[in-house]
């Protein structure tokens, strides 16, 4: 039996960029053992679809399908110790691809399970539409039982392809005992379209990367993400925009609520790179503390390199209102009643960002369930 790679070094704490907010210094990683994932089952799944019937062409399969020129092409092992944590060894994966003008109508599901205690999973996923493609992808990792420690380790690519259209919805629903590591980069071709859905309601800390590169003239980008956390949880999302050509949209909205001792980062940034003229680029994070020893961190920043653009961004961080709970309670709701629909209303700002159907459905009936379970302790 081949002897395992070497482990990298990891970041240390305020000692490397993008680092600054995630102490991963009790981290071992030599007493995992790496394994691959299960492709199915869960205790709680963020949402259950069904399988859809698959045009000609379609590929759904093992990262063994994979074209070796695309994959690795957007994330490479020199972008972070844990990039390259899920270059070597063991690793499970998925490939997606959707020929061209090819459209899908239904959504595509993905689940990997992290079945046993003391294990390190390395996932990658790569997606590829072409010219003229239209296809949803949902994609959730979760946890064999609620006590797992584990650490969960993911690599994304999505590629889409000119006036190709891609909706990605990403969730984890790990054990609140497990570690999450993430590098997840898009790029978006001429007058394409990316639709990113990122939830985070699991893992008792790490560090998520989503990078987003607009490529083409005309390509838009849409990512919206929530979390809701309680305990000591601590999620760190770190988001990028970067706009490399002329007339090119982005919007970003996360939103998280923080219950208990928990904490959570968004650190967000868009670049506009040299001759983009025509940018329009939006970005936003607001949290909702609901209890006096939660704590966020919401830090956007801008790279402007181009002087014909319009780039906007918007932070917040605040306790419930309590003249919202005092007008519900004055019209006879009792005050966890009126507590819950204050915090719904903060989130369903998100969940309104989507037209009426069954994704609108779905995220608020998985937010819904997260919600419950953070207000109840």
């Amino acid at each position: 039996m081949a002897s395992a790679p070497a482990l990298p070094e990891l970041p240390q704490f305020k000692g490397r960029a993008g680092w600054e907010f995630t102490d991963i210094s009790s981290l071992d990683l030599a007493a995992y053992e790496r394994v691959e994932p299960v492709v199915s089952g869960g205790v709680s799944p963020l949402w259950e679809l069904g399988a859809p019937a698959l045009p000609e062409g379609v590929i759904v399969g093992s990262l063994d399908n994979a074209p070796a020129e695309l994959l690795g092409s957007l994330i490479g092992a020199a972008d972070d110790p844990f990039v390259a944590l899920n270059d070597a060894g063991e690793r499970a994966g998925t490939f997606v691809y959707v020929p061209r003008g090819v459209v899908i109508s239904e959504p595509i599901s993905l689940t990997a399970v992290q079945a046993r205690d003391g294990t390190l999973v390395n996932q990658r996923t790569l997606i590829v539409l072409e010219a003229g493609a239209q296809a949803e992808v949902w994609e959730q990792f979760l946890s064999g039982d609620d006590e797992l420690d584990g650490v969960f380790n993911i690599v994304t690519e999505l590629i889409v392809g000119d006036g190709a259209h891609l909706r990605y919805v990403c969730g984890q629903g790990l054990s609140e005992k497990s570690w999450i590591f993430g590098a997840q980069r898009a790029s978006i071709g001429r007058s394409g379209a990316l639709d990113w859905v990122a939830l985070g309601f699991g893992s008792a800390g790490g560090h998520v990367r989503m990078e987003t590169r607009l490529n083409g003239e005309g390509a838009d980008a849409r990512v919206t993400g929530a979390y809701a956390t309680r305990g000591r949880q601590h999620i760190d999302f770190d988001t990028t925009q970067e706009h490399a050509a002329p007339h090119t949209t982005s919007d970003l909205a996360f939103r998280g609520v923080l219950q208990g001792r928990s904490s959570a980062v968004w650190k967000g940034n868009i670049i506009v790179d040299p001759g983009a003229q025509k940018t329009d680029a939006f970005q936003e994070s607001r949290n909702l503390l609901i209890s006096k020893r939660a704590h966020a961190d919401a830090i956007p920043g801008l790279e402007i390199q181009a002087n014909d653009v319009r780039c906007t961004h918007a932070a917040a961080v605040a306790q419930v209102d309590p003249e919202q709970i005092f007008y519900l309670r004055s019209r006879g709701l009792r005050e966890d009643v009126a507590k819950q629909l204050v915090i719904e209303g903060f989130l369903s700002a998100l969940v309104e960002r989507f037209e009426p159907g069954a994704v609108r459905d779905v995220l608020a009936e998985a937010l819904e369930r997260r919600l419950g379970l953070v207000l109840a302790g």
